[in-house]
């Protein structure tokens, strides 16, 4: 009779063992960037929401940098080559201290990086990705405008041709890093179709006045962009894309890191619910032990661990060069979505003091509003399912 091995204990923090599907470099990769936010970001981060401001944003750029952090799955360059597993492990880390930390990252590595990478020519490549990489330069990517953010195809962001160089013009709008980035990769018009430049925000005509009054993304640099004139030389523009799959590959390059670091910002909710429910005591015992909170969390953990579940299996896709748009948007769709339940549960579990700052939820539940509809709404994500699954176009 075969004897039966010893079953490894029950572990609350990881409990479908998805740790066992990490390698080493995976772990590596994870537990330093966690460290990293624990030390830089966990400390002052209430603090940053409550001013609506991210100090030091070029330093951070810059330590990021230095973790390889920037452009991880990116290769070559000055970037790390990390695998999209070990990049989304980064993302949900930095989304676990705050949503603010990873859209930078994102934007960075995800938009404006990736971008230069895929499309742009060996000496646009040479001139920004090891700068970028470093953290030395931060990018941005101006696609969204005014009145026009589901529906890229009509921006009115135009660029013409007078003699060898291109002049833009036009308005970029919500665009993270804006205000604080050496480098913008501009989205426009042409008589050939929908091309990408490679703008330097020092160039004349070109201004990034920051939005205030925001209630989400508080610690994050939102700006607009506003391109009066902008000349550029002939060799700004991205050579090897025309057209809207240009900006939509890269947006489902970042949405990938947002599957993962949605589940960042729910892991934190939990956590802070759990530690709450075991210390809070009412009616002469913690608030843990009673059915409806089991319940709650029970429910919240089966949600946080089958999204990242989710989350690593499309990077294993993704590794595997096998990962679909459709796939991104189903991640993207139920992560989020999930998170937010999770947020809010988390709340009702810390009653009044689940608004206050010292604790992460309301913080994380109000930045998750933002990542809900930035780089594609729920209602974009389901009717790219439907499409998918009964090959009807209800777009238009």
């Amino acid at each position: 009779m075969a004897t039966s091995a010893k079953l490894p204990p029950f572990d609350p923090a990881d409990p479908l063992g998805i740790d066992d599907l990490l390698e080493p470099e995976d772990l590596a990769v994870r537990d330093t960037v966690r460290s990293w936010a624990a030390d830089r970001v966990l400390p002052h981060i209430a603090e940053w929401y409550e001013k609506g401001e991210l100090p030091g944003v070029h330093e951070l750029a810059k330590e990021l940098g230095s973790m390889g952090a920037l452009g991880m799955s990116l290769s070559g360059y000055g970037c790390a080559g990390a695998s999209a597993v070990q990049y989304g492990l980064a993302c949900l880390e930095l989304e676990a201290a705050d949503s603010g930390i990873r859209s930078l990252v994102s934007v960075q590595g995800s938009l404006a990086m990736y971008a230069i990478h895929r499309f742009g020519s060996e000496e646009q490549k040479q001139q920004w990705l090891p700068r970028m990489a470093a953290g030395e330069v931060i990018g941005c990517f101006g696609l969204t405008e005014p009145d026009h953010g589901s529906d890229p195809a009509s921006m009115r962001t135009y660029a013409k041709r007078d003699g060898g160089d291109w002049v833009l013009n036009g308005r970029k709008m919500w665009i993270t890093n804006g205000s604080v980035a050496g480098v913008a990769v501009v989205w426009a018009r042409t008589d050939d179709g929908i091309r990408g430049f490679v703008v330097p925000t020092d160039s004349a005509g070109f201004s990034a006045p920051e939005i205030k009054h925001k209630w989400s993304l508080r610690a994050s640099v939102t700006s607009e962009l506003v391109l009066d004139d902008v000349r550029l030389p002939a060799d700004a523009v991205l050579p090897e894309v025309v057209g809207l799959k240009g900006p939509l590959s890269c947006l489902s390059h970042a949405r990938y890191g947002i599957v993962w670091g949605a589940m960042g910002a729910a892991r934190s909710s939990f956590e802070a619910a759990v530690d709450y429910a075991k210390s809070r005591e009412q009616f002469g015992r913690p608030i843990g032990g009673f059915q409806l909170t089991q319940a709650k969390l029970a429910d919240m953990a089966v949600e946080l661990h089958k999204g990242i579940l989710l989350a690593h299996h499309l990077g294993r896709r993704m590794d595997a060069g096998r990962l679909r748009p459709e796939q991104v948007s189903f991640g993207k769709l139920n992560n989020v979505r999930e998170a937010i339940e999770i947020c809010r549960t988390a709340r009702t579990i810390l009653g009044a003091n689940g608004i206050s700052l010292e604790y992460p939820v309301m913080r994380h539940a109000t930045n998750l509003e933002s990542v809900l509809t930035y780089e594609g709404t729920v209602e974009m994500h389901q009717l790219v399912l439907g499409k998918a699954l009964t090959g009807l176009d209800a777009f238009r």
